[in-house]
């Protein structure tokens, strides 16, 4: 009887207690795919959950295996299923909701209230995540990417998706003047996607330059620090704004009323960032007759990401500043905590 090893995974206990630990692994069952993850992006809620125990009202309350930006190969192929084979890369979708709710049924497949969202303590008992070395899940849930990609490429898939859902939801882009506020992981692709679609004139703003290094590199013509020159955004608010379209990825007060500052009479803000509550200048949002449109995770987006990526028709490596071996991961998440020097920092399991 052939003993089956351990999978190492990176599961966090409680606020600041990570550890790497193992656990069972299975074979894959019908309709099922083993994925070999090979790197792990941590995000934002990652971030959260390990600094902060939880994201406002969403609390860490019992052991969860982080991580929902991931890529690998598959190591095992499931009875019935099709189109996947052993070897290929594959970015896997976090995102798993139910197609039977009323949203589904209409098309909102990324709001239903039954959603499994892999990593995520939203519910109780929480979803599980995907930093570990191999992982079993749904063969629908694995897009292979054909081009000759890296798997760290491939795991930027899902935050690609969610930028390319708010470009979807932000309307025309092509020849117009957009802000992205927040250069950070979310505000480089958003960068890059808003590039691609040919708007005229993309401005980035963040706290730090190494990111508005990285946004000059995914497509901005102007990148400005506003925490050292506030006074260069002086261009862009004259007139009641020269800014068409706003795509706000901080979610900080300061920067939304930057925004909104910026942006001309019916101009358009697209909310990505999110937080707690956050005070709005609505005598400028009303006086301007500014248009706000919110946006939540993505849905077809996501194997649209995998394309791009595998095609570069959108070139994530700049946004990529760090690969860490599992072992390491208190390491990896204190600089994906340091904005200085970090865009896109990931888990490795090369040695899986």
């Amino acid at each position: 009887m052939t003993t089956m090893p351990d999978t190492r995974i990176c599961r966090l206990h409680a606020q600041g207690d990570l550890r790497v630990e193992t656990e069972t692994r299975r074979d894959p069952g019908p309709g099922e795919v083993a994925v070999a993850i090979g790197a792990g992006g941590i995000c934002g809620s990652d971030l959260h959950y390990y600094q902060d125990g939880g994201i406002g009202t969403i609390r860490v309350r019992e052991p969860i295996i982080l991580g929902h930006e991931a890529a690998g190969h598959v190591a095992a192929v499931g009875s019935g299923v099709e189109g996947l084979s052993r070897g290929d890369l594959v970015a896997v979708n976090p995102s798993h909701p139910c197609g039977e709710c009323a949203f589904c049924r209409d098309g909102l497949r990324n709001q239903c209230p039954n959603m499994t969202f892999l990593g995520s303590a939203m519910y109780l008992p929480h979803a599980q995540g995907l930093f570990r070395d191999r992982v079993v899940v749904g063969a629908g849930q694995c897009v292979p990417l054909r081009g000759d990609v890296s798997v760290s490429e491939a795991a930027c898939a899902e935050p690609l998706a969610v930028c390319l859902h708010a470009a979807r939801l932000a309307g025309e882009i092509e020849g117009r003047r957009v802000l992205v506020t927040g250069a950070g992981p979310i505000g480089a692709f958003c960068t890059a996607v808003a590039a691609r679609a040919g708007a005229a004139e993309i401005l980035v703003t963040d706290l730090q330059d190494a990111p508005l290094s990285v946004a000059r590199r995914m497509g901005a013509h102007h990148a400005v620090n506003v925490a050292t020159e506030a006074a260069r955004l002086d261009e862009w608010t004259r007139d009641r704004g020269q800014i068409d379209l706003v795509f706000e990825c901080s979610a900080a007060a300061p920067a939304i009323a930057q925004a909104i500052e910026c942006l001309r009479p019916r101009g358009r803000l697209v909310q990505v960032g999110s937080a707690g509550p956050t005070p709005l200048p609505l005598n400028q949002l009303v006086g301007k007759e500014i248009a706000v449109q919110g946006t939540f995770r993505f849905d077809e987006e996501f194997a649209e990401a995998a394309e791009a990526i595998a095609t570069r028709s959108i070139d994530v490596r700049p946004a990529i500043t760090g690969l860490w071996p599992l072992a390491e991961a208190d390491a990896a998440f204190a600089a994906a905590s340091d904005r200085s020097r970090s865009v896109k920092v990931q888990l490795s399991f090369a040695d899986a």
